[in-house]
C-alpha cells in the first residue's frame, strides 16, 4: 500500500526506533514512504542511517527519505506522526517538577498538570500550531497523529487553531493494566475482553469490560477482585495507594498510575511521596539514555563495518497504536481502539464539548470514531471538569500570549491555589526558561 508517513521528530531516539519498529513489522504499509523530519539534522542523519539499512535487511520494503525541510516532509503526506520536544527534556522536566515546590506547590510530576505542567504546555503548543498550520496549507486531508505531551492540552491547542484538521493522541497508559494484569485477574485472554474507557489522558478511567465469547459484563468481578488481586503488587510508580484511594472512594478503577493521576487531584500529596515521583524521573532519564547510547552504538558499528547481524529493530510490536490505527483506517476494519484521544463531540455528555477526552473508538475507512458513553458518574465528572477548565484556561493563555490568563491559570490549578503563590512561580519560571516560552504580554 503505497502511502506517505510522514515522522516529525524522528531524530528522537525515544520515538523513531519504536515507531520504526511497528512500520517495519507492517505488511499492509509495505510499498510505502516513510518521511524521516527533524530540526536536528546530526540526529537526523543518524536515525536515518540506521533505518537504510534496516530497510536492505528486510528487503527494501519501504522508501526511505530524510529532511530537515517541513514543507517538503509534509507534501503529499497521508498521515503525520508528531512526537517532539522542545528543548532538553529532562533539563526542563526538573526545572518544571523543582521551581513550582520552592513557592509553595505541590506539584507532582509536572509533566501534564501542575504549574510545571503549564510551562510545559507553553513550550510545547507554539511549536506544534506552527507544524499544524503548515499541515493545513500542505496536505490538509492527512491525519495528524500527535504523541507529544501534554497530551490533553496540546490536542485541544489544536482543535482551536485547527478545527478541520482530521488529529488524535495516541498514549500507551493503558498498557499498565493491559499488559499484565487484567488478564491474570480475571482468568480470560486480553483478546477476548473488550473493555471501554474514558476520561482525559493521563486522568480516565475503565467503564466497561465486556466478555467478547458470551457477552458478560464483566465489571462486577473486576470491581469485586481488583483490591484483592493487587495487595501483593503495589507499585509506587503505577498502581498503589492513590489509585486505590479513588477506585474506593469513586467507585471507577483510574487505569493511569499514581505518578500520572497525581498531576491532577488535590488530595495526591497525602498518598505520593515527591521522592518517589523524582526517582521515577531519573528513572525515565535514565532509560532515555540507555536508548540514546544504543542508538549512537549501532551507529558507531554501522560506520565501522559491524552492524550487528541481529539488527537494531525489535521482531516484536512496541505497543504504541498508531500503526495498527493507520492499517485499520486503510483495511476499513471497524476495529475496537481501548483509548484514543479525540474530540468530545458529545461522547461524554457531561463534560464540555470543546474538550479532547480519552476514550475508546472504532477506527475504519471513514477515521477514528469515539464509542458514545453518555453521561458518566456526577462525581467522576466533577473532578474531570476541573481539570478540563485549568486546561482550557491554560490553551486560552499561551495562543493569546496573556500573562494575565497564564498567572490565573497557575492560581487555579489544584496545585497552587493563591495568586501570590502564582505570580512567584510565574516570574523565576520565565526568567529561567525565557528561551522557550512565548513572550507573555
Amino acid at each position: 500500500m503505497n502511502k506517505k508517513i510522514v515522522l516529525i521528530g524522528a531524530g528522537s531516539a525515544m520515538f523513531g526506533p519504536p515507531t520504526l519498529t511497528d512500520i517495519f513489522l507492517s505488511k499492509v504499509l509495505s510499498d510505502s514512504t516513510i518521511v524521516l523530519h527533524d530540526i536536528n539534522e546530526e540526529k537526523l542523519e543518524m536515525i536515518y542511517d540506521l533505518v537504510v539499512v534496516e530497510n536492505e535487511r528486510t528487503g527494501n520494503k519501504f522508501k526511505i527519505e530524510k529532511t530537515i525541510s517541513r514543507t517538503t516532509a509534509l507534501k503529499n503526506a497521508d498521515f503525520i506522526l508528531c512526537s517532539i520536544e522542545k528543548g532538553d527534556r529532562f533539563k526542563l522536566r526538573w526545572q518544571d517538577n523543582t521551581f513550582p515546590r520552592k513557592h509553595g506547590s505541590t506539584e507532582m510530576m509536572a509533566e501534564n498538570g501542575g504549574p510545571g505542567g503549564f510551562f510545559h504546555s507553553a513550550r510545547q503548543i507554539p511549536e506544534i500550531v506552527k507544524i499544524v498550520k503548515d499541515v493545513e496549507k500542505i496536505c490538509p486531508d492527512a491525519l495528524f497523529i500527535n504523541y507529544s505531551n501534554p497530551m490533553s492540552r496540546i490536542c485541544l491547542a489544536i482543535k482551536r487553531v485547527a478545527p478541520d484538521l482530521k488529529c488524535i493522541g495516541l498514549c500507551h497508559q493503558i498498557e499498565l493494566l493491559t499488559n499484565y494484569h487484567l488478564s491474570r485477574m480475571l482468568n480470560r485472554k486480553l483478546e477476548d475482553m473488550q473493555i471501554t474507557t474514558g476520561g482525559l489522558n493521563h486522568f480516565a478511567f475503565i467503564l466497561g469490560i465486556k466478555d467478547l465469547t458470551t457477552g458478560i459484563d464483566l465489571m462486577p468481578e473486576f470491581n469485586s477482585k481488583c483490591i484483592e488481586y493487587f495487595k501483593d503488587k503495589w507499585d509506587r510508580f503505577e498502581f498503589a495507594d492513590l489509585t486505590f484511594e479513588i477506585f474506593s472512594r469513586f467507585g471507577y478503577f483510574p487505569y493511569v498510575g499514581d505518578n500520572h493521576i497525581c498531576e491532577y487531584v488535590q488530595w495526591s500529596s497525602n498518598y505520593i511521596k515527591i521522592e518517589d515521583i523524582r526517582d521515577w524521573i531519573k528513572l525515565m532519564e535514565g532509560s532515555g539514555k540507555v536508548i540514546n547510547d544504543k542508538v549512537f552504538r549501532y551507529h558507531k558499528r554501522l560506520r565501522n563495518g559491524r552492524y550487528p547481524r541481529k539488527g537494531m529493530f525489535l521482531k516484536n510490536p512496541s505497543g504504541e497504536r498508531a500503526i495498527p490505527v493507520i492499517e485499520a483506517i486503510i483495511e476499513d476494519k471497524n476495529s475496537h481502539e481501548t483509548a484514543v484521544n479525540i474530540p468530545n463531540d458529545n461522547i461524554i455528555e457531561n463534560l464540555p464539548k470543546d474538550l479532547f477526552i480519552e476514550c475508546s473508538a472504532i477506527v475504519n475507512k471513514d477515521g477514528v470514531h469515539g464509542k458514545k458513553i453518555g453521561i458518566i458518574p456526577k462525581n467522576i465528572a466533577a473532578i474531570l471538569r476541573i481539570e478540563a477548565s485549568i486546561q482550557d484556561l491554560c490553551v486560552e493563555a499561551i495562543l493569546k500570549e496573556s500573562k494575565d490568563l497564564a498567572i490565573a491559570c497557575l492560581a487555579i490549578d489544584t496545585n497552587c491555589g493563591s495568586f501570590k503563590m502564582a505570580e512567584n512561580i510565574y516570574n523565576e519560571m520565565i526568567e529561567i526558561q525565557k528561551d522557550y516560552l512565548p513572550k507573555f504580554k
